[in-house]
């Protein structure tokens, strides 16, 4: 596998999809980038899935009949929360990632909603913990913990929130969270729960260890949790570094808070300029962009910036976190074109 990955850790994996791969609008399944906490979980087809907590009917369920539901497939673009941690100054703890913990695939499987709506979900119920069968140490935490993050309930009824047992037409591999896994569209990798054990419905929001301790965003007010994906962009093409002759700039933008309205790239301190954008592959997948304008010779800066339908910008800069979460900060590539 590390032959089609960029290998950040080993043990357990954590791994980028390598630049050249980060050009193709969907990613070859053996190169989608891999984040884990723990060690793999020895789960098999025998594996089932409970759905309890503020619920009339729970049940468990395997994977036989999982699939014997109605599927529906979402093409996604999922960025892990620390992406281009490399990038913050100074670079807080936690993987060194660089900027290739993001890909765009094909998930197939149920959708949420419709478990949820077989257990029928209580009145008061505010969120949906979903709980991963990986657990270990940490060295902030007391015995061993368990992987969950909960999302509010409104998410986890959205339409393409899938527990997913296919990625790109094929069972979900391993490394990706067989046998069953869940995916939410829009939101940084972590909500996104691998070796999916347990959903349960609660009616006060959850606190645990990757709730409040780690994929959050330490602010002067308080602790608040990473969700869905900020906006941002990406240049493809040409590759940072590249000498040779470069006549067009492309690249990928995408956001979790609405769909990518306007990409504008900037060529050394010059004015930001307008790129034509592409069609996405779908509501949840990055937006191509292209700028074909004209490119001086010699040692160049390239800039891109992407606007959302929210009006959310693409910052110059961050405001710098413990953590090292959620960089979109606008990102030069160095380039000799001759």
């Amino acid at each position: 596998m590390t032959a089609s990955l960029d290998v950040v850790r080993s043990h357990p994996l954590c791994a980028e999809t390598p630049v050249s791969v980060l050009a193709t609008p969907i990613t070859p399944p053996e190169s989608v980038y891999v984040r884990s906490n723990f060690d793999t979980p020895p789960l098999d087809s025998s594996h089932r899935l409970v759905i309890g907590g503020a619920v009339t009917v729970p049940f468990d369920i395997g994977m036989d009949d999982l699939a014997a539901l109605p599927q529906h497939t979402v093409t996604v673009t999922m960025e892990c929360a620390g992406n281009w941690r490399l990038g913050m100054d100074p670079v807080p703890t936690g993987e060194p990632w660089k900027y290739g913990a993001v890909s765009t695939t094909r998930w197939s499987g149920v959708p949420l909603a419709a478990l949820l709506a077989r257990a029928g979900v209580a009145a008061d119920a505010v969120e949906v913990l979903a709980s991963g069968a990986d657990a270990g140490e940490r060295d902030d935490a007391d015995g061993i913990v368990q992987f969950q993050r909960s999302l509010p309930l409104s998410a986890a009824l959205a339409p393409d929130t899938l527990v997913a047992t296919h990625m790109d037409g094929a069972p979900i591999t391993a490394d990706h969270g067989a046998p069953v896994r869940l995916i939410v569209p829009g939101w940084y990798g972590m909500a996104s729960v691998k070796w999916l054990a347990r959903l349960e419905v609660i009616t006060t929001p959850f606190t645990g260890y990757f709730q409040r301790k780690r994929y959050v965003y330490e602010t002067p007010d308080g602790v608040l949790p990473v969700s869905q994906a900020l906006v941002k962009s990406m240049i493809v093409a040409p590759v940072d570094g590249t000498t040779g002759p470069v006549e067009a700039l492309r690249g990928w933008a995408w956001s979790g808070g609405g769909p990518i309205t306007a990409v504008e790239v900037q060529v050394n301190d010059g004015p930001w300029m307008s790129a034509e954008l592409g069609a996405p592959a779908s509501r949840w997948a990055w937006t191509p962009f292209t700028y074909t304008g004209p490119l001086p010779a010699g040692a160049i800066t390239l800039r891109s910036r992407a606007t959302d339908a929210t009006g959310a910008v693409q910052p110059e800069r961050i405001v710098w976190n413990r953590l090292g979460y959620g960089n979109n900060a606008i990102r030069a590539v160095h380039v000799t074109r001759l």
